[in-house]
């Protein structure tokens, strides 16, 4: 027992950590009906440990030429001791980190905390939603087997239709004209090196924002002098830190009962499997994709929804500056077109796995 308060003394001889342990004293959060969003945050943090602590493990034994990533990713899945739960564990977490990172998203809109003076914390969630999706599209290849391949193919197809620097896209992403060991060493390099970097530095702004504004609150409860809150520690500590436990546990099941499968090899001059799709994230995307029309007012139609999903996520990012009246008539439309939104994103999603069924 007496080692907690030696180690303590002996932590502020050195640092003066009096306004660290005063902020968490002071911190406070409040407790209303729509508290239980707060831990999303927290859940979306964890997923994201999770894949830098499995990522670096795996590191360890993984080799990104187009030759050896087949082999050591199976290597490390029948010959390291627990590699295949290792790496069904990055696996499944990325997957619920993404998620995690959407709900997060959709109930920081609803609950409008992007407004003032809160702006600067949705743009830097808005753009740590887009770099989890590159970190998706990425990660994807790494295995070099047959469905990460032609998924990859046909995702950076979709991006060189974008007018003039279509082509420009497709080669820096390709690292060439096709999907070769080129590509997998760049999405490798993008997926280890500049995204975690970015999602870092993002991450700590992100944090130390919320620190310094802290939580926000429904605009409906913003003024109710009966409002209440908890104490930051202990109390919203330990059960943030129970809902970790919770998502560890639902990790190892996942993990253990659903092991994260490698397939064939990749062969560039084999046909694409039947019936090809994205990881789940990308779904709704590729779904209005192959429903659109062949042309769209003499515009062809992939262009058009690959614009309309670019509009969108600028949209996105700059909800803050278009909504500058929450509680008003402009403010309840925006949030109704963001139950639209998650309705599509739902719907599309179901159709793109029913679909070929359906045909």
């Amino acid at each position: 027992m007496r080692l907690f308060p030696s180690l303590y003394g002996w932590v502020s001889e050195r640092l003066d950590v009096t306004p660290l342990v005063y902020l968490v004293k002071k911190k406070s959060v409040p407790a209303h009906r729509h508290s239980l969003w707060y831990y999303t945050g927290g859940m979306t943090l964890f997923f994201f440990g999770v894949q830098v602590a499995t990522g670096i493990l795996l590191l360890l034994y993984y080799r990104p030429s187009a030759e050896a990533a087949y082999e050591s990713v199976q290597f490390i899945m029948t010959e390291v001791k627990f590699g295949w739960l290792i790496r069904s564990l990055h696996s499944w977490s990325a997957n619920l980190m993404i998620g995690a990172i959407f709900v997060h998203m959709f109930s920081a809109f609803f609950m409008k905390a992007y407004r003032k003076p809160r702006e600067l914390t949705w743009f830097s969630g808005a753009f740590l939603l887009f770099l989890s999706l590159a970190f998706g599209f990425s990660g994807y290849l790494l295995p070099w087997n047959k469905l990460a391949y032609f998924a990859t193919k046909v995702g950076t197809d979709i991006a060189s239709q974008v007018p003039v620097l279509g082509h420009s896209i497709l080669v820096f992403l390709r690292g060439g004209e096709e999907v070769s060991g080129a590509t997998l060493t760049r999405f490798f390099g993008f997926h280890v090196a500049i995204l975690p970097a970015a999602a870092t530095f993002l991450l700590l702004l992100h944090l130390l924002l919320v620190q310094v504004q802290g939580m926000s609150v429904p605009p409906a409860l913003e003024k109710n002098p009966n409002a209440k809150s908890i104490p930051f520690f202990p109390n919203f500590l330990l059960r943030d830190l129970l809902g970790w436990l919770l998502a560890l546990l639902l990790l190892v099941v996942l993990a253990s009962i659903f092991p994260w499968e490698l397939g064939e090899k990749a062969d560039p001059l084999a046909p694409a499997p039947a019936g090809i799709k994205p990881e789940w994230y990308f779904v709704f995307m590729f779904q209005t994709l192959k429903l659109l029309p062949a042309e769209i007012w003499f515009i062809p139609g992939e262009l058009a929804g690959i614009a309309a999903f670019t509009l969108g996520g600028v949209l996105l990012f700059l909800v803050p500056l278009l909504d500058k009246n929450p509680t008003g008539r402009w403010g309840r439309w925006i949030s109704r077109l963001g139950w639209m939104v998650a309705a599509y994103i739902v719907a599309f999603t179901i159709l793109g796995y029913l679909w070929p069924a359906a045909k």
